[in-house]
């Protein structure tokens, strides 16, 4: 019997290199070095090890003094690392000195993002995106050779071609391309629009479910409408947006869309780039900001995620805050701090369904906060008029006078009118 071999390509094994600086706290630096070994993990990359280092003193060389250079390299070597990746910006020329020196694949935090965001994109639009968020980053790595940084001509990023290598491609073919996409993106979203005017038109109020990476915003959005949009236990799970609808209340709904995660020290670029996923966000009426409660960063990656909304003009939207995977938190009462400073907040398990009922009737009560609150006296020969308030308006009480139905609720502004002559 002929022995069989095994043809596929080893993982890659990466040394993780974490930076700490005057800016950037130790604490802050290793929870940051943790979170590029989830974003390689996600990408199929091992671990060959990770290393924190202190610098004062940059260079624009390397990053690193000479001597760190050198340690570092004998340690990627001692480790059997394929490749080595920062936890910081490099810049073309550092990341070139680095191979040159290493004889290793060296990038950063950046480019890790880009190949899992190129990895992962499904349809068209994130496919243009991601393509032109990674051209706009290798224009100035010309001289970097990289097999990824190849270019594809139409279809997936990746699938499809043997495209070009970055090396081979001139600074005028590159911008020639990214004119090409910009070009495409603008087409994808007039049919966008086009989709977004005919929900508006259904008159359903529109919800965004934002949130770090990784937070459950795709189970959430699963649980609530009894969909099946993808939820994996990695980062990134969601680069397309997912509009279902949500019955918040009983005969009352709303659109409900799945963003993007986001990250600390997200690329730029992609920012850019997803404007037009991350529009969901702006263009809603409440945002659904999911936040892992059992992550003890769970502070600094809400203040990425809002730092991203105000970006992208959604900063002043009314937000319902709800920390989920409350089932992972051995000690309740160390949620205490995060309910005092949040103290509209809801938490949930998305896992176990604790809390759900309570966000679905937080999530009415915010849609209807800012509306006036009526008292009518609806005749019985005109119930449909009790109906459609149940449908449109968030009703307080429900009682009867005689042969009447006398209704307390928050009134839509464009009801007002029908309802004026039924008004106590």
């Amino acid at each position: 019997m002929t022995e069989m071999q095994e043809t596929a390509a080893p993982p890659e094994r990466a040394l993780l290199i974490g930076i700490q600086t005057d800016k950037v706290s130790k604490h802050e630096a290793e929870s940051l070095l943790s979170e590029l070994a989830s974003l390689a993990k996600t990408q199929g990359i091992r671990e060959a090890g990770r290393i924190l280092v202190r610098i004062r003193d940059r260079t624009a060389s390397h990053l690193l003094s000479s001597g760190k250079v050198q340690e570092l390299i004998r340690l990627a070597e001692a480790e059997n690392a394929d490749s080595i990746i920062f936890d910081h910006p490099l810049s073309p020329v550092q990341q070139r000195n680095w191979e040159e020196d290493s004889g290793r694949v060296v990038y950063d935090r950046s480019e890790l993002i880009l190949k899992i965001f190129a990895a992962r994109a499904l349809t068209r639009e994130a496919g243009l995106q991601v393509e032109l968020a990674r051209l706009q980053y290798a224009l100035p790595r010309l001289a970097h050779s990289r097999e990824d940084l190849m270019r594809q001509k139409g279809g997936r990023y990746g699938t499809k071609g043997s495209g070009e290598k970055a090396l081979e491609l001139d600074r005028r073919k590159i911008e020639a391309r990214i004119r090409d996409i910009q070009e495409d993106l603008k087409k994808v979203r007039m049919e966008r629009s086009v989709q977004r005017r005919r929900r508006e038109r259904a008159g359903l109020p529109r919800a965004a479910v934002v949130g770090y990476t990784n937070a459950g915003k795709s189970s959430l959005l699963n649980a609530i409408t009894n969909s099946d949009a993808l939820a994996e236990d990695k980062l990134f799970a969601t680069l397309d947006p997912t509009t279902r609808r949500i019955l918040y209340a009983p005969r009352k709904g709303l659109l409900a869309t799945d963003t993007v995660g986001f990250v600390r020290n997200l690329p730029h670029g992609l920012v850019e780039a997803f404007k037009a996923t991350l529009e969901e966000a702006a263009l809603a009426d409440v945002l659904i900001h999911v936040v892992d409660a059992s992550d003890p960063e769970s502070e600094h990656l809400m203040a990425t995620t809002e730092e991203v909304l105000k970006e992208i003009g959604a900063g002043d939207k009314p937000t319902l805050l709800a920390f989920n995977k409350v089932d992972l938190v051995a000690d309740r009462q160390s949620l205490a701090p995060l309910a005092e400073r949040h103290p509209d907040s809801v938490f949930l398990s998305v896992k176990t369904g604790e809390g759900i009922p309570v966000l679905l009737s937080r999530l009415e009560e915010l849609l209807t906060a800012d509306r006036e609150e009526w008292t009518v006296r609806i005749p019985d020969s005109d119930y449909a008029s009790v109906a459609l308030l149940h449908r449109r308006a968030a009703v307080v009480s429900e009682g009867r006078e005689d042969d009447a139905t006398i209704v307390r609720c928050r009134m839509p502004e464009d009801l007002k009118e029908k309802y004026r002559g039924y008004r106590r």
